[in-house]
């Protein structure tokens, strides 16, 4: 990426493509988009795989705090397309966030959107990605934040930086997938490898000639970005013989710790320092499944990449040298994940939001709706003919189809939505206990919540064991919360409130809610929009595990969202 100064700034205008043009501190990144079908063959299989520029995984984009990205997105695949920029505050640019239907209608085959946004007061690493039916499968990207110019890391300076994205592939097309499981209400397939930076790595067939290196010198200290892109499985990430320091999580920094091994549900980010003091050899990197919903169905390999110290010395010729290979906690290692999660603090002392203004009890869970009478048996294969569903609130959410919840706010268009989300459960019950079947069918509807601009927020996420209990990595878009605290069981707010870390909860845009547990966050509502709360399991969102929050205009045009932009897709 090259800088330009403002003299300079029409003809970076017209070099759209990674140029910066520099505006007093802070740089305009400019970025084109192509969105297109490419071949890419993987597990000896080649594919018309959807991606950006033809890259899979997508370009990595690099800014620092306080600067402004523009990407020009011009879709030449068949599919409708958005892109979401995951954990971007997208202050007064709500326009910007790219959730289909929910603040744009979505750029149709041929189309192009120009997305602008200026990153404030973040740092680390946050990341890219389709927000449009499955499309995420196959078209997201790393984001990395620096520090300001000037500023720099609370940690030493590493040596190297190096992403990490890890994805899900399959071996089919991920469109198809979605749309079998949504005319069967059945669970869709599950995926037949996981990816490090888009290779599955040498544990699967036809794929060792391209398995990720990741080079190390001893004695050096490495920045790792770990990002998890899968869609619908969270994931283990260890390093053979090496410890983790981690240092951020989703663009915020943490009170280091160290661990031999990191979870990330989808969505989320890790930012963890590694220490070139192993003996030099060639270690595996490996990633696999976490996974806690009892009897489902899920892809039990492991995916790999290669930690090789630049001084290890080469094997003989002939023969090979096998890295070794790390051991990995059980797919069911729900102590692990808690310890590893309780175990992150913010760096200080921070202002947590206090007098809450909106206490909201929102349980999150699955479902099942009774097959419909006009509905053969092949569209009910969900247990004993039904079809799979999600909730929230026992709310099943529907996405509009015509217009968008932010268009349709802003331009007074009825019908598309109501108000009316509850700020408790309907009815009480035993939630994470035995659930009586009359309480396993959600009702499908848009309904969203309304915030005032500046009110103090708290919200208790509560998992449910309708159908089958799971971790359930729940995301807000167009904002960071503190997690107070997380546990096991229904929430208790008179015993439950003492456990709350009123003075260094972490800062996330995603958080954990544990298998049959709960999880308090807190924020304030200070940034105007219409703001998707969402299940990152893309299979969860797609049956309807969501709700959107309507944040109103503040006082004044530093309290408001901007005007939406003369290009945004017609619906």
């Amino acid at each position: 990426m090259a800088a330009v100064g403002k003299t300079s700034f029409l003809l970076g205008a017209l070099l759209l493509f990674s140029v910066a043009v520099t505006l007093a501190d802070a740089k305009v990144y400019y970025h084109d988009f192509v969105v297109q079908a490419t071949k890419v063959k993987r597990l000896c299989t080649t594919h018309n795989t959807i991606t950006v520029n033809g890259q899979f995984p997508g370009p990595t984009l690099e800014v620092n705090d306080g600067d402004t990205l523009v990407v020009n997105v011009v879709n030449k695949a068949r599919y409708n397309v958005t892109i979401h920029w995951h954990g971007v505050r997208q202050v007064r640019s709500g326009w910007a966030d790219g959730p289909e239907f929910v603040t744009q209608c979505p750029i149709r085959p041929g189309g192009s959107y120009t997305y602008r946004f200026t990153i404030q007061g973040q740092v680390g690493t946050l990341w890219w990605h389709a927000h449009s039916s499955w499309l995420r499968a196959t078209v997201y990207g790393a984001l990395v934040i620096r520090p300001k110019e000037g500023t720099s890391y609370p940690f030493p300076k590493p040596k190297r930086e190096t992403p990490i994205l890890l994805g899900e592939w399959w071996d089919a097309n991920p469109i198809d997938v979605v749309r079998e499981a949504t005319r069967t209400g059945g669970a869709p397939n599950v995926s037949d490898a996981y990816t490090i930076n888009g290779q599955p790595g040498d544990l699967y067939n036809c794929s060792s000639k391209d398995t990720v290196i990741v080079p190390i010198d001893s004695g050096e200290t490495h920045l790792l970005r770990v990002i998890n892109a899968a869609l619908n499985q969270e994931l283990f990430f260890t390093v053979a013989n090496h410890r983790f320091t981690v240092v951020g999580a989703d663009a915020s920094y943490l009170k280091p710790f160290t661990t031999s091994v990191i979870m990330l549900g989808p969505g989320q980010t890790t930012d963890v320092l590694i220490s070139g003091d192993q003996p030099p050899a060639r270690y595996y990197m490996a990633a696999e499944p976490y996974q806690s919903a009892q009897g489902a169905p899920f892809d039990n390999t492991t995916t790999t990449a290669i930690l090789e110290y630049k001084s290890a010395p080469c094997p003989a010729k002939g023969i090979s040298s096998k890295p070794v290979m790390p051991t990995l906690p059980a797919f069911n290692d729900t102590a692990t994940v808690t310890a590893f999660i309780q175990s992150f603090r913010s760096p200080n002392k921070v202002d947590v939001p206090t007098d809450i203004d909106e206490n909201l009890f929102i349980t999150v869970g699955l479902g099942l709706f009774n097959c419909p009478k006009n509905f053969g048996s092949s569209r009910c294969q969900g247990p004993n003919g039904t079809r799979f569903t999600a909730s929230m609130n026992n709310m099943s959410f529907v996405l509009p189809s015509n217009v968008s919840i932010l268009q349709a706010y802003k331009q007074g268009v009825p019908g598309v939505f109501t108000t009316d989300f509850p700020a408790n459960p309907p009815v009480q019950f035993d939630y994470t206990g035995n659930v009586s079947r009359s309480l396993w069918q959600p009702v499908p509807g848009t309904k969203v919540y309304k915030l005032k601009y500046g009110s103090r927020v708290q919200i208790v996420l509560q998992g449910t064991n309708i159908q089958t209990a799971e971790n359930h990595p729940i995301h807000i878009h167009g904002y960071d919360f503190y997690i107070l605290a997380t546990g096991f069981g229904n929430f208790n707010p008179q015993k439950d409130t003492a456990k709350f870390n009123l003075v260094d909860p972490p800062m996330r845009n995603t958080v954990g809610v544990s298998v049959n547990g709960w999880a308090v966050i807190r924020f304030v509502a200070d940034n105007p929009g219409a703001w998707l709360m969402h299940c990152h399991l893309d299979v969860h969102i797609t049956w309807g595990l969501a709700v959107v929050f309507l944040v109103e205009n503040g006082v004044g045009e530093l309290q408001s969202l901007q005007p939406p932009p003369a290009d945004l897709p017609p619906c």
